[in-house]
């Protein structure tokens, strides 16, 4: 082991030692706040940030206990409140810029407040806290004073906020809700109100929403009874009834996202879906504000989906989104316009106007915070730039007063100043990161990425860094990099295990010397160098998860390695175990962290699993295999959780830090810590990492999951701790001076020439030559362009490379054997390929290789039995599957179900399957079958048979010869018995066994025909013959066999047929016993529903009770609350009359007080006495107050109190002496000035009470407002409780009851079947028949007495009739005599008369007329021709006049084009026709006037003619037949 230097091992006396902050950098995860109109502030991690936007200095604030939770400012107090994240959190309520604690406030909440919010005016704070209280909680912070809270289980809020001008509004909202709150107040108490705000659906309707709790669109339902709630359905009895709503009748509603107050007190919300909504605070009233559709946006504005900040401007909205844009939303009359304002580069978070309104503050994702002020230039100005990410890994540049470096997970490395936290510089890698080291070297820095590169800057130039060399390690993470304390060394640990060795100067390009195997995920790495040792020691601590405890692995490099670092190395790179001197340790629990000593041979461990620190002494002997340590030192840490060690420079301080946040400097030799710190909390999972600088006058502490970088400065700090660490750090800057100049020489020079000491990028190259079977199995592998080779694979492929040629010859001799034995193996498949299926072999067992063969078959079987278990499991679970079916369906199943089917109609009569009864059952069905019994015996009629006396002697008669006839037919059947048992049922030889006889052949058969003789013709011929004759006796058999086989087939025919008749009736059966069973079932469906209507009901009716109880308990308290509230204002307006009379006692005795002055001086007194001093108004930030939407707000308490101190001030400048009117005593003036001071008091204590006085009657009076809501409310569920026991009381006696009706009884008309019977009875079938009866009876006589009325009426009126009749054939004979006479005579006539050949003078005279029609009809014929001659003509000239016509037509064309261009400009000059025009038109207007008058005369001649006609007609039918 090396030996370092010799020091006083005596413990470290630090008394008064102690850290403080100097900066915290963070940046804001939470929404921003301003302070006042120049500082903004935001809480990260255990403090809260404050920053000035003018200068861009920073102050801290720290909460002593733990981490900040949520936070809120009041600009007009300057106030920052903010809460701890600890069990039973505090509210701190801190003054600014003094930093001063004002109050703690401490209320019920166990876990955490999620929600802060100040009012404007007033000293009043809000608080909300979720999970488990849910409650929201009112305070006076002055006073620390809770004023009301009130809880709502289940209610999360993402945001909340005070109405600017009016204190007593509060808004919370989140994604599914928006309730407004309103805070009453009389005198000193104060009261929640809350309500919330129905939303419109998803596409901006609104929703027709019913009243659940009262429904009055419920139909009614006459036949089945009252139809109730869906809340009573459910039997629902509780407050859940009062807001049930099925799944079925909910719809999606609109998500708000962010919410603001306007100066009108309404509210704008956005929403995810688009929207913006305006609400009306006071009426709840929801309008969604339209675009404007005459208004287009311009192309690069891009549709607002989800706003996430919103803030309201005049006449309108800024708002921002995920898209970096901010726009502006110009609203007037309910519509908008949209403009974009500017564009971010990244995705915004919130949004926040100035107190001033002249600057916009925009935060973004990352925590950048950027301020636009309008007007200016440049607008965009960047307050706080915030890393891509967390802080991963930090660490100073050598030697650590100046400057530090950060790495976040992005790749992203950035360069601070220590002295205030200012980025000089960044640089992005572009990948993610793990880890960060600077070296003690030289001006160079190294970064682990997550893809196994590591990559090397150089700083030497902090503002402008730059990647000098990479180097890809491995394909797994870079863990750990560590340098020495000399920088001599780089170690890089990774995720495999592997520790690999860099020279870390600069010069040598970080040649990689060689690595060495550890453990898998090693947790530290730590280095010891002594100036004066000649070795650089080093431990790799990695758990053992499976036994529970550590590794540490212990070896030394020697500095000689940087020279000859081939000898120290293999072929593959891996540094050798005893050439660098490696030793395995163990210990019997967990460490999380270990770090070596410097000179004593020590190992410190933290442990992970107990809260100790051990020491460990490293032996001095050398061993094999791994030893176990045991603990030398045991310290308790006073730290909970997993924590990590580090050493200062010096190796004299162990720092410490864990989970709880807490980092402790120890002294190396007591453990015992002398200074402790809390920079970070438990609540961020403590601290990640720490670092000291070289002096040990800077330490920087790394929050795990806070995101807070603190950088703690000693505060005090002994000479002798502080002299220690300085000296040493001085000898050791003189020893790396050198190596350090050189280095950063160098680094000079590549940075003035890049194209100096760059490597180039080593990429392998494959060769092209042509494979051959003598190539090695890497050479026949499939070979890819690959970008990147690691530098640990490359290593290894150089290694296999030189171990092929190292045995190329042995090689090709074992490849010659494996090609001959390959060609054998070819020539057996060849040969097994032809064998039957039997004798073949699988293709893998001609496999050479017996191992993968049986591996193979192992995973073939491991298959095969895994698909068997899993087959026999399924099988399994069938069968009890089918088990279970059979016992539930068949087994248990007394009645066995049976079918049987028809044989030629599709008809099945099943049986009716049943269960065992038990033995209630069978006591109940006994018990009914009894009744029904009883019944039916009631109703049951014995009739007897009656049979006439020859039918009886018929009878007797019959019945001998029917016993003899069956005795005959038993006689038969025995005879048949006996010869089945005695004979086999055969008296003689059957038919069919002769039948089947076989006549031989003769035996010269065989011989040729020739041969035969006569004899043998003969028999031949006989034989023949006998053949024939059985021939023909099988055919004739086999016809009677068809012929029977017919007969039976018949006779099957009308069995089954018979059987289908039987079964067909069996069915029709079946089919009634189902109509009776279903009739039952119908009967207990009824009542079940009867039963459950009656259920539902009775929940309808005992919710309302419930409801009914609770607002009766409203009422109670409401009651109580407005006694309460008249007592109060009673006393209150007692307590301001006493004050307005004291005040006017105050002023009717002013002349008492002064009684002694004379009446002049009091004159003059008593106008002074009634002067008050003009108090003028603080015109405080004009400008502010016209650039601010909401102006200037209503005055706070604090702005009364320094109102009223103003008018005091101002009164005692009405009180000095120089204002003493002349020849006043001053006795008298300091005498008058007091009472002027006590009347102005009570003037200012009127005036408040006056305030106080109205505040309380509207109190009042919105108690009674409340009350008479409640009456209401119980006066509604009174008549909805007679209602329902009206409905109640009706369906219990409004039986429904069922009636068979057989088919044929009933008829119908258009088949209108009537199923409400509101009016309807039911009563005895007899009485309707009784009186059906009598009916009939009664309509029978009146049928005859009308017909007897009818018959009479039938004679008066045939009477009647023949009268009218002979009175018109005397008309008609008195009309005929009348034409006799008036008859005209004329020639022709006489003629006939006269003339006694009148029928041949007729002839004559028809055959002149026929002469002279031939005439006539010739005539017309030759008229025809020339009328056909003349039209040919005619068309002949038509088609000409045509053609004229069509030239005319066009030439016309052109004539009224020409007209129409000079009228156009006629009418562009000035009509010289309207005078023309003007008499044309009357003209016309004259010619359509006589034209109607023409018509209408023409349509009154035909009227009248119509008239005339009508009235002959009605004469002519005169007079009408009476109708019968």
């Amino acid at each position: 082991m090396a030996q370092g230097l010799e020091r006083n091992e005596a413990p470290i006396h630090s008394e008064g030692a102690a850290l403080s902050v100097r900066w915290v950098q963070g940046f804001p995860n939470q929404s921003i706040h301003f302070v006042n109109n120049h500082t903004i502030c935001y809480p990260s991690g255990n403090y809260v940030i404050f920053i000035n936007i003018e200068t861009k200095k920073k102050s801290v604030l720290q909460c002593i206990n733990g981490i900040v939770g949520v936070m809120a400012t009041n600009i007009p107090y300057e106030v920052v409140a903010f809460s701890d994240r600890k069990l039973k959190p505090f509210i701190y309520i801190y003054s600014f810029p003094a930093l001063t604690r004002k109050t703690k406030l401490k209320g019920n909440v166990l876990l955490d407040y999620t929600l802060l919010s100040f009012s404007y005016c007033g000293t009043y704070l809000a608080s909300y806290s979720s999970l488990p209280e849910f409650e929201l909680t009112l305070w006076n912070w002055e006073t620390s004073v809770i004023l009301c809270r009130k809880s709502q289980p289940g209610m999360d809020v993402s945001q909340m906020s005070f109405n600017p001008m009016n204190w007593n509004q509060l808004c919370l909202s989140s994604s599914n809700a928006v309730s407004i709150w309103t805070i009453e107040r009389s005198n000193q108490e104060h009261y929640f109100r809350m309500k919330s705000v129905k939303l419109p659906l998803e596409d901006g309707s609104f929703p027709n929403e019913t009243d659940m709790l009262f429904p009055t669109s419920l139909h009614k339902d006459p036949i089945y009874g009252p139809v109730l709630p869906l809340s009573a359905i459910a039997r629902l009895v509780g407050e859940e009834a009062e807001t049930f709503r099925p799944k079925d009748d909910t719809y999606p509603l609109l998500h708000p996202t962010m919410h603001c107050w306007t100066p009108t007190s309404d509210l704008y919300v956005g929403c995810e879906e688009g929207h913006i909504l305006m609400i009306n605070a006071e009426t709840l009233k929801v309008t969604v504000i339209q675009k404007r559709e005459e208004i287009t946006c311009p192309d690069n504005v891009a549709p607002l989906i989800s706003p996430v900040s919103m803030v309201y401007q005049k006449d309108g909205l800024l708002t921002s989104g995920i898209d970096g844009i901010i726009y502006s939303f110009i609203i007037k009359d309910l519509k908008y316009q949209v403009k974009i304002i500017l564009e971010v580069e990244e995705p915004v978070f919130s949004l926040l106007f100035s107190p001033s309104y002249k600057m916009l503050l925009i935060q973004t994702d990352t925590g950048s915070v950027y301020s636009y002020t309008f007007g200016e230039e440049p607008a965009l100005d960047k307050i706080l730039d915030a890393c891509d990410g967390k802080f991963q890994a930090i660490d100073f540049v050598t030697p650590g007063n100046k400057y530090f470096l950060t790495l976040t997970n992005s790749g992203e490395v950035c360069i601070w100043s220590i002295e205030d936290c200012t980025c000089a510089s960044k640089i992005s890698l572009r990948t993610p990161s793990t880890t960060l080291a600077c070296s003690p070297s030289s001006s160079s820095a190294v970064v682990g990425t997550v893809d196994g590169w590591v990559h090397f800057l150089d700083i030497l130039e902090v503002e402008s860094p730059q990647v000098i060399h990479k180097t890809f390690l491995s394909r797994s993470p870079i863990q750990i990099l560590s340098y020495d304390q000399q920088g001599i060394y780089l170690l890089a640990g990774n995720a495999e295990g592997n520790v690999f060795v860099f020279n870390a100067n600069p010069s040598s390009s970080f040649q990689i010397l060689g690595f060495t195997e550890a453990n898998k995920d090693i947790l530290q790495i730590s280095t010891s160098c002594c100036p004066e040792a000649e070795i650089v020691e080093v431990l790799v601590l990695s758990p053992l998860v499976e036994t529970g405890r550590s590794r540490l692995e212990y070896f030394t490099l020697p500095k000689a390695l940087l020279q000859v670092s081939e000898a120290f190395c293999d072929e593959r790179g891996r540094l050798r175990d005893e050439l660098i001197r490696k030793f395995l340790y163990e210990m019997e629990h967990m460490l999380s962290s270990a770090v070596l000593d410097f000179q004593h041979n020590r190992i410190y461990g933290f442990c992970s699993q107990v809260p100790y620190i051990c020491s460990y002494i490293i032996p001095e002997k050398d061993h094999v295999g791994a030893c176990i340590l045991k603990p030398h030192q045991k310290v308790q840490s006073k730290q909970y959780g997993p924590g990590m060690l580090y050493m200062s420079s010096h190796g004299l301080w162990l720092l410490t830090v864990a989970k709880c946040g807490f980092l402790c400097i120890r002294d190396i030799y007591t453990l015992e810590s002398f200074v402790r710190c809390r920079s970070h909390s438990h609540q961020g999972h403590g601290i990640q990492s720490v670092k000291i600088s070289m002096d040990g006058q800077n330490i920087l502490v790394n929050g795990t999951d806070d995101g807070t970088l603190v950088h703690l400065k000693w505060k005090q700090l002994g000479s002798n701790l502080a002299n220690d660490i300085l000296d040493y750090c001085q000898q050791l800057l003189s020893v790396i001076s050198s190596t350090s100049r050189r280095e950063n020489d160098y680094l000079t020079i590549l940075r003035q020439s890049p194209e100096m000491g760059r490597e180039a990028e080593q990429h392998p190259t494959e060769s092209n030559n042509n494979l051959n079977l003598d190539s090695s199995q890497e050479e026949l592998a499939i070979t890819y362009e690959r970008k990147e080779v690691p530098w640990i694979e490359k290593k290894s492929d150089e290694a296999i490379k030189n171990e092929v040629k190292l045995f190329s010859q042995k090689r090709k001799e074992i490849k010659r054997g494996l090609r001959e034995l390959a060609k054998t193996i070819t020539n057996m498949m060849e040969e097994n390929a032809k064998m039957d299926s039997i004798s073949k072999l699988d293709e893998q067992e001609f496999g050479l290789d017996l191992e993968e063969l049986e591996s193979l078959q192992e995973e073939s079987e491991e298959e095969v039995a895994k698909m068997k278990k899993e087959v026999e499991m399924h099988n399994l679970a069938k069968s009890y599957l089918a088990e279970l079916i059979k016992e539930e369906c068949w087994d248990s199943m007394v009645v066995k179900g049976r079918a049987l089917k028809c044989f030629h109609i599709p008809y099945v009569v099943e049986n009716f399957p049943m269960k065992a009864r038990t033995e209630e059952e069978l006591q109940e069905l006994k018990r009914v079958l009894q009744q029904k019994t009883i019944e039916t015996e009631c109703l049951k009629i014995s009739i007897q048979k009656y049979l006439a006396p020859w039918q009886k002697a018929k009878t007797e008669l019959v019945m001998p010869l029917e016993m003899d006839g069956l005795l005959q037919a038993r006689a038969s059947n025995a005879r048949h018995r006996g010869l089945m048992d005695m004979m086999g049922g055969v008296l003689e030889v059957k038919k069919e066994d002769i039948l089947r006889m076989v006549i031989p052949q003769p035996a010269f058969i065989a011989k040729p025909d020739a041969l035969w003789t006569e004899e043998e013709k003969k028999r031949f011929k006989e034989y023949e013959k006998k053949v024939k004759e059985l021939n023909e006796e099988r055919d004739k058999y086999r016809k009677s066999l068809e012929t029977e086989l017919k007969k039976l087939q018949n006779s099957i025919q009308e069995s089954t047929q018979n059987f289908d008749d039987h079964l067909k009736r069996l069915f029709e059966r079946r089919v009634k016993a189902e109509m009776v069973v279903n009739q039952e079932e119908l009967k207990i469906n009824n009542l079940v529903f009867s039963l459950l209507l009656d259920e539902e009901i009775s929940s309808r009716e005992l919710f309302l009770n419930n409801y009914l109880m609770k607002k009766q308990e409203e009422k109670s308290q409401t009651a109580e609350a407005i006694q309460k509230a008249r007592e109060d204002l009673d006393v209150f307006k007692e307590q301001h009359d006493n004050l307005a009379a004291e005040d006017k006692i105050l002023e009717h005795n002013f002349k008492k007080e002064l009684s002694e002055v004379s009446g002049h001086q009091v004159d003059i007194l008593y106008r002074l006495f009634k002067r008050r001093p003009r108090i003028h108004k603080q015109k405080t930030q004009t400008e502010a107050s016209s650039l601010s939407p909401f102006g200037e707000r209503p005055g706070s308490g604090k702005l009364n109190r320094d109102n009223f101190a103003q008018l005091m001030k101002a009164m005692d400048e009405l009180d000095s002496t120089s204002n003493m009117p002349e020849g006043m005593d001053p006795l008298v003036w300091e005498h008058f000035c007091a009472i002027r001071r006590a009347k102005v008091e009570s003037e200012h204590k009127v005036k408040q009470k006056a305030a106080g006085l109205m505040e309380m009657t509207a109190f009042l009076r919105r108690r009674l407002e409340d009350d008479e809501t409640v009456q209401h409310e119980i006066e509604r569920v009174f008549h909805e409780l007679i209602r329902l026991q009206d409905d109640k009381a009706k369906f219990q006696v409004n039986l429904t009851i069922q009636i068979l009706l057989k088919q044929g009884q009933v008829e119908l008309e258009n088949f209108q079947l009537i199923l409400g019977y509101p009016d309807a009875i039911l009563i005895n079938k007899t009485i309707i028949e009784d009186l059906n009866s009598v009916i009939r009876t009664q309509g029978q006589k009146k049928v005859a007495s009308m017909m007897e009325s009818k018959e009479v009426h039938k004679g008066i009126y045939q009477i009647e009739w023949e009268h009218k009749k002979m009175e018109m054939q005397m008309e008609d004979l008195s009309q005929k005599a009348w034409d006799i006479q008036m008859l005209f005579f004329s020639r022709d006539r006489q003629k006939y008369l006269n003339e006694p050949n009148y029928e041949s003078l007729i002839a004559i005279q028809i055959g002149i007329m026929e002469q002279t029609i031939n005439v006539i009809d010739k005539t017309h014929k030759k008229n025809v021709e020339n009328c056909k001659k003349l039209l040919k003509k005619l068309g002949k000239y038509s088609n000409q006049k045509d053609r004229a016509n069509y030239t005319l037509s066009c030439n016309l064309q052109e004539e009224l084009l020409a007209v129409s261009e000079r009228q156009d400009i006629c009418n562009e000059i000035g009509s010289k026709l309207t005078c023309e025009k003007i008499a044309k038109e009357q003209y016309d207007n004259m010619m359509k006037q006589q034209k109607l008058t023409h018509l209408s005369k023409q349509q009154a001649e035909q009227i009248s003619v119509f008239q005339a006609e009508v009235e002959r007609l009605r004469m002519k039918t005169f007079p009408a037949l009476v109708p019968m």
